[in-house]
This record gives structure tokens, C-alpha cells and sequence, in this order.
């Protein structure tokens, strides 16, 4: 786990070895969440970027009456 200061303007550098695993770019959005007590940061996905996501998911299950 890695430490990171808030500044005066209450900014924080993303550590160089999670920016490199999480393939951040300069620019890109991150949506913050609070969520029990400690704050996420998520990177904000492309639309195109989520194509073929689901693909290979199981489609063959019943639905309920109400979802038809």
C-alpha cells in the first residue's frame, strides 16, 4: 500500500506504479466515490471502450413473468 499527501488545493498524485498498472493517460477522467468511509477513484470509461464486454455472456435462462 502507498502513502500520498493532499496538497493546499486538496490534489494527489496517483503513484507512477498505479498509473502504469491501471493504464492511466493525462486528461482522463476518474469518477470518486466515498463508500464506507474511504474514497475510490474509478477510471471513466470510453463508450467504445466497453465493446465485447459481455461477450460469451450465458443469455439462456428464464426470465420472469413480468420481464418479458
Amino acid at each position: 500500500m502507498q502513502t500520498v499527501t493532499v496538497s493546499p488545493k486538496y490534489q494527489v498524485v496517483i503513484p507512477k506504479a498505479i498509473r502504469e498498472t491501471m493504464r492511466l493517460r493525462p486528461g482522463q477522467k476518474l469518477k470518486v466515490i466515498e463508500y464506507e468511509g474511504r474514497i475510490e477513484l474509478l477510471p471513466d470509461k470510453d463508450i467504445s471502450e466497453l465493446k465485447g464486454f459481455l461477450k460469451g455472456i450465458n443469455t439462456e435462462f428464464e426470465r420472469e413473468g413480468d420481464r418479458q
